[in-house]
């Protein structure tokens, strides 16, 4: 465990038998049967400080509760034509599986312009809460052993910018999972890395923290040959794929496509939270609208960042404004 000690995981667990009762509850659906797994990995994200990870996960835990996440899953967002938009401009899928049994997720260049900023929220923490309730014990079943992390791919291509106006909702969506969801991803894998993104990384790598820093992989290229290291073929995102690399939105075969509504993982979570709204609304038509979860503020590092990445992004614009006279 790191920096972890037994000794911190056993302070912080009596510290949260002292917790209310509805706290011990969400917690529970928090920890899912791995309650010492999971005081492990807030005091992880608090460099093993437990005064500091008792307060994030109890700040955790009351965000939870008041903004139901527990339920979340039971909230589908109609209609169809809607979810499929949305689907299109905040690019996210699974693609498959590891050799070590971990899910791969892949994340691409999102518009985010098709919905309000709730919607996008609502849905990035549904496929947050369906990983972890959904996926991650299936893979531990699957391997007989318990499995908390996944692995995500992020393919660059079309980073442009207009990447400028997303800056404010990525910001929104790192802090959720940063204080939230705090070590649920053992390597971001970065590729199809054009030069903007280069010259942005060099500035926004010493903004890091270190324990991040070590996690973000910048491949070559796609990224096909490193990620077949760990990975089979078919657990490639299609942008991963020299024959067909590129943006996703070339994709015709939406079995391919894991952005695509039409992929199985999409059709599998819709029909699932469609399932789970019938089981606790049995005779409610779904209402339509967003779910509105307090958004978070960002955090000292999260808010640098995007200081910094607004500020090389226009360095760029005005570069290219120059070179228009």
């Amino acid at each position: 465990m790191g920096m972890v000690t037994q000794e911190a995981i056993d302070q912080l667990q009596v510290l949260m038998e002292e917790v209310d009762e509805p706290l011990k509850k969400t917690f529970k659906n928090v920890h899912r049967g791995y309650p010492t797994e999971t005081l492990a990995r807030f005091l992880k994200a608090r460099e093993g400080n437990v005064s500091k990870a008792h307060s994030m996960l109890v700040d955790c835990l009351k965000w939870r509760v008041e903004n139901d996440i527990d339920s979340i899953l039971a909230k589908p967002i109609v209609p169809t034509d809607l979810y499929r938009a949305i689907r299109n401009s905040q690019p996210i899928g699974l693609s498959g599986y590891s050799r070590e049994g971990l899910p791969v997720f892949a994340i691409g260049i999102g518009t985010f312009d098709k919905a309000s900023v709730h919607y996008y929220i609502q849905s990035h923490i549904q496929i947050n809460e369906y990983r972890d309730n959904v996926l991650l014990p299936s893979a531990s079943k699957r391997c007989g052993r318990h499995i908390s992390k996944c692995l995500k791919v992020f393919d660059m291509t079309g980073l442009k910018l207009s990447a400028l106006s997303q800056i404010k909702l990525l910001t929104i969506i790192t802090t959720i999972d940063d204080l939230n969801y705090p070590e649920k991803t053992l390597t971001y894998y970065i590729v199809n890395a054009p030069y903007i993104f280069s010259a942005c990384w060099k500035v926004v790598k010493p903004l890091l923290h270190e324990r991040t820093r070590r996690k973000v992989q910048v491949l070559p290229g796609c990224g096909q040959d490193d990620l077949l290291k760990i990975m089979d073929q078919g657990s490639l995102p299609h942008f991963c794929r020299k024959e067909g690399s590129g943006s996703s939105r070339h994709m015709e075969n939406s079995t391919e496509n894991c952005f695509s509504l039409d992929h199985p993982f999409h059709q599998q979570i819709y029909n699932y939270i469609k399932q789970q709204f019938a089981i606790r609304e049995p005779v409610r038509p779904v209402r339509q609208g967003s779910v509105h979860v307090v958004l978070p503020d960002s955090t000292v590092e999260d808010m640098e960042i995007a200081k910094t990445l607004e500020s090389e992004l226009q360095k760029f614009d005005g570069l290219k404004i120059d070179h228009g006279k």
